[in-house]
């Protein structure tokens, strides 16, 4: 048991179960403890006695824990708040991070995780450190991320760690998991907000015509510029720019890409002025990069450049939980679009739920759009949904030849470049591919060591060892600020 340290803690939690192994853990550690379950004995014990941290969960027996929670940490002192939820949404997350919350954790949530962030809250306390002045964002629309699966709620945590500052963010994903949904999230409900969002799609600009399109260029800089035009960058000047399928950009262009990220200004393609900009940096990828390093296809700089902050988004097929949720979304946005109003029946669902969806979620909208425009019944049968988009293919599974993956590519490339000793090769191999992997499983779980080391297969303890011996970060669990 650790030694005592008469830290107090308040903990406002009205399910008994949750309160009585949150206690248990904290004690150990040292922690006195007061429990209530509700505002008004939340907001007595405040009145009555100082505290080191206060946890709280949302839906309480007499209102919503987050109402009023600035005020009330405000009045405690700046008291460091750990906020708790079952309500696992993007929506609950932002409120969380707009109350100044130290932290937030979905439920159910890793003890020991949260063991560590009480401590942390605790010492930051004992330090004085006091949060910043952000503007809270307001009560607008909230971008349409739907789900509340596990894969979704480390997504969620992710952004509201990027509201309240303009570090660069590297979002991963398959082709129509959302990327662009997220950087507009973080746009929308950040900082940035009153400034512009200006996307563009680095794979969809001819490759001799990036530079232009990213930087503007001056009259008769090349053959067809008859006149000035502004770039994208200072297009986004005081707001962000979303770089979508960076992995396709140019060589020549990542070189200048890379110096605009280090310098804060830009040059215009046949310009001599060098002109300064305020941009917030948001890109996306499909595409791995770590394999396209190895090549050299890629820049490793312009790599740790953008993946400050790395956001990794699920598949479909890896959150089949929140696939109700979606389809019922999507049809609300169908009937709002014009197509006639409908339901899914449950055999319907079923269907929908079992199919691979290789093309995420855009392909689920889709889907359900065509079936809105088709179906003859306001209530969507399961026949009717295989009538309609019909009956999956099973998924035709090729074998490939040694070296021909992503990895094994990078490995053949890895092994002609450095040409290991004998003896050495599995070793060496090793150390240069651990690394990646494991930033990549820590990133897929947003920071979840546990979760992470279940995705690897290995056991946490073991995890916890390789992270201390690579010195990586151990996962965010720093301020929602």
């Amino acid at each position: 048991m650790a030694a005592r340290s008469d830290r107090q803690v308040l903990l406002v939690e009205d399910d008994r179960a949750i309160a009585t192994v949150i206690t248990a853990a904290l004690e150990d550690e040292g922690f006195v403890i007061a429990h209530c379950t509700s505002l008004a004995e939340r907001d007595r014990l405040l009145g009555e006695r100082r505290f080191d941290v206060m946890l709280t969960d949302v839906i309480l027996e007499d209102g919503d824990g987050l109402e009023g929670l600035a005020k009330a940490r405000a009045g405690a002192g700046d008291l460091p708040v750990i906020v708790l939820s079952a309500q696992n949404t993007l929506d609950t997350a932002v409120r969380a991070s707009e109350s100044e919350a130290f932290e937030y954790f979905p439920k159910p949530f890793d003890l020991d995780e949260l063991v560590h962030a009480v401590k942390q809250a605790a010492s930051a306390r004992a330090a004085a450190v006091g949060g910043d002045d952000a503007g809270a964002a307001t009560d607008g629309e909230r971008m349409p991320l739907v789900g509340r699966s596990p894969a979704m709620q480390g997504v969620y945590r992710m952004i509201t760690r990027v509201l309240r500052n303009d570090l660069t963010v590297l979002i991963t994903g398959e082709s129509g998991t959302g990327k662009e949904l997220v950087a507009e999230a973080i746009h929308q409900l950040g900082n940035r907000r009153t400034g512009p969002f200006v996307a563009v799609n680095t794979a969809a600009i001819p490759a001799d015509l990036v530079e232009s399109e990213l930087f503007g260029h001056e009259k008769g800089a090349f053959t067809g510029a008859i006149a000035q035009a502004i770039g994208k960058f200072e297009q986004a000047n005081g707001g962000t720019l979303f770089l979508d399928e960076i992995g396709d950009m140019p060589a020549e262009a990542q070189t200048r890409l890379l110096r605009a990220l280090q310098s804060g200004r830009i040059r215009r393609v046949g310009g001599r002025q060098e002109i300064a900009v305020n941009v917030r940096i948001i890109a996306a990828t499909n595409r791995t990069l770590e394999p396209m390093i190895a090549a050299g296809t890629f820049r490793e700089d312009l790599f740790y450049r953008l993946n400050v902050v790395p956001i990794a988004l699920p598949p479909l097929r890896e959150r089949r939980e929140d696939i109700e949720a979606l389809a019922q979304h999507f049809l609300v946005l169908a009937a709002e679009d014009g197509l006639p109003r409908r339901q899914l029946s449950p055999d319907a669902m079923k269907r929908l739920e079992a199919r691979s969806w290789r093309g995420n979620v855009r392909e689920l909208r889709n889907v359900i759009y065509r079936l809105a425009l088709m179906a003859r019944e306001d209530v969507i049968d399961g026949v009717s949904v295989s009538d309609i988009i019909g009956e999956e293919a099973p998924a035709q599974i090729a074998a490939t030849p040694a070296g021909e993956s992503g990895v094994g590519a990078a490995l053949m490339q890895w092994l002609a470049e450095e040409n290991p000793g004998p003896g050495t090769i599995y070793r060496r191999a090793l150390a240069a591919f651990e690394r990646p992997l494991i930033e990549h499983a820590l990133a897929r779980t947003g920071g979840n060591q546990l979760r992470a080391a279940e995705l690897l297969g290995i056991n946490r303890n073991t995890l916890r060892k390789r992270i201390s011996e690579l010195e990586l970060e151990p996962g965010p669990l720093g301020r929602l600020k």
